[in-house]
């Protein structure tokens, strides 16, 4: 495509002009830059004469630069770090091709050194101390540049303040926040320090964020009062309620925040729920012995009315000198518990004292489902002689399915994490303990508030419509 006597007149005016083969190669009429360099290798072998010789230094497309000290790759990484543009600073220090200057700078944050350290031979120290003597001597006697010194020294003086600001749990200059950003970059000002756009440019903020947030700095704190009061009623629940529950409790009080806001300040004050992880339960599965009853529930554990579905279950606890076990009766109408026996033992006693006390609290006319797994408290002959004789209903879930109880399940959970894990039971005794958990569980019924229920608790849910006194 191209004749000799082209080629050898491109390539001339390549080398007069001092491009780059990429800026070349983007003239109109003039060949890509891999075409080009093969055409400058060619004027270099003889091949193709040409009436100029190189310049001195010239790089063409090989790349070839000349190396630059370490001073001044130094020089160059200190001021893009204060915000000069790569073709400024080529320009300032006579750097001949601007695509170095992002390179040190990529490999000075990678090593993880400061800006200007990153090809120095001695970094720039605290203030006052051995680094900065040096650095001033250098200054007054030496080689150093007074204008790297500056720049390194002001890049001193903003990594120490953003590294005070670091090991307060930010883990990187990144993920500090804007509001973050501008109180530290106010410290700074405050102290005599670099200009604002000097800091602006070093914290990578815009000018426009900075003074949004340093405006509202000294304004006073909007959610004191929610903060304060956040902190009692977290504190009333034993530490037990979430953000949404802390939300509904703030909206009962008057305060009315949306539980992002709420979500917030609780991670803010450290009001953190503790919640044990998920372990393998205890089963008191023991095999097939007689018929057992149809699945009347099918995972549908909603009722109309109280006294209409019950759930029964067994749950252990794993104290430091004796276990407890604890069997209720759950209320599938609002998940009232209707009654609980507790004892060391799982035995057809516990069971049946139990639904004794169910049964003295039904009402006339009210003949429930009482709904368990397949365990075989509930297929003894007295469970099936006592829910007869009260005209109650049997149903059982599939055979080592836990889900067809899950309701029942997740009020253990509950009681679990809200009540047992996280607490020291050291030198408790079984009475102590049965006596705590019973004033959890008349927590649970009468304060307990749950959002199934419009924030309100099962007795209060109740007596709101009529059902109890």
């Amino acid at each position: 495509m191209y004749s000799r006597e082209e080629k050898t007149e491109i390539v001339e005016a390549f080398l007069a002009s001092g491009l780059t083969a990429a800026e070349a190669g983007r003239r109109p009429g003039w060949p890509s830059r891999r075409l080009l360099a093969e055409w400058v290798d060619q004027a270099r072998r003889g091949e193709i004469a040409v009436a100029l010789a190189e310049p001195a230094g010239h790089v063409g497309d090989r790349k070839r630069h000349e190396r630059h000290s370490d001073e001044t790759k130094a020089r160059a990484v200190a001021l893009y770090e204060r915000g000069r543009r790569p073709a400024e600073i080529a320009r300032l220090l006579g750097i001949d091709c601007r695509a170095n200057v992002r390179a040190w700078w990529k490999k000075a944050r990678e090593s993880g050194k400061l800006a200007g350290d990153a090809f120095a031979p001695k970094p720039i120290a605290r203030e006052g101390g051995k680094g900065a003597r040096m650095a001033k001597k250098q200054a007054n006697g030496g080689s150093a540049d007074p204008q790297a010194l500056e720049a390194a020294l002001l890049e001193n003086q903003l990594l120490r303040a953003v590294l005070d600001d670091l090991k307060e749990g930010s883990s990187n200059l990144d993920s500090i926040s804007n509001r973050k950003k501008a109180e530290l970059g106010e410290r700074l000002r405050r102290d005599g320090g670099p200009s604002l756009r000097e800091i602006t440019a070093f914290l990578r903020i815009s000018k426009s964020s900075y003074e949004y947030h340093r405006a509202r700095l000294d304004a006073p704190d909007a959610l004191a009062g929610a903060r304060a009061l956040l902190r009692g009623l977290f504190r009333e629940s034993g530490g037990r309620y979430g953000y949404r529950r802390m939300n509904a409790l703030l909206r009962a009080k008057g305060v009315r925040i949306s539980e992002k806001v709420v979500r917030r300040i609780m991670r803010q004050e450290g009001l953190v729920v503790r919640y044990e992880p998920k372990r393998p339960k205890w089963s008191s599965y023991a095999g097939e012995n007689g018929q057992a009853p149809p699945n009347l529930v099918a995972r549908n554990f909603r009722a109309a009315l109280p006294g209409n579905l019950w759930l029964t279950d067994i749950t252990q606890f794993n104290l430091p000198s004796f276990r407890c076990y604890l069997s209720p009766v759950i209320d599938c109408f609002d998940g009232k518990v209707v009654s609980w026996r507790a004892s060391e033992r799982p035995d057809a006693a516990l069971v049946n004292g139990m639904l004794d006390d169910a049964v003295a609290a039904l009402r006339a006319g009210e003949r429930p489902v009482v709904h368990s797994d397949r365990g075989a408290h509930y297929r003894w002959p007295g469970w099936i002689e006592r829910c007869e004789a009260a005209g109650l209903v049997r149903s059982m879930s599939k055979k080592g399915c836990s889900p067809d109880n899950s309701a029942c399940e997740g009020f253990f959970g509950r009681l679990k994490n809200e009540f047992f894990y996280h607490r020291s039971w050291e030198g408790v005794g079984m009475p102590e303990f049965v006596e705590e958990l019973g004033a959890y569980i008349d927590w649970y019924n009468d304060s307990r508030i749950k959002e199934s229920l419009g924030w309100m608790s099962p007795n209060a849910f109740r007596r709101s419509l009529g059902l109890a006194a």
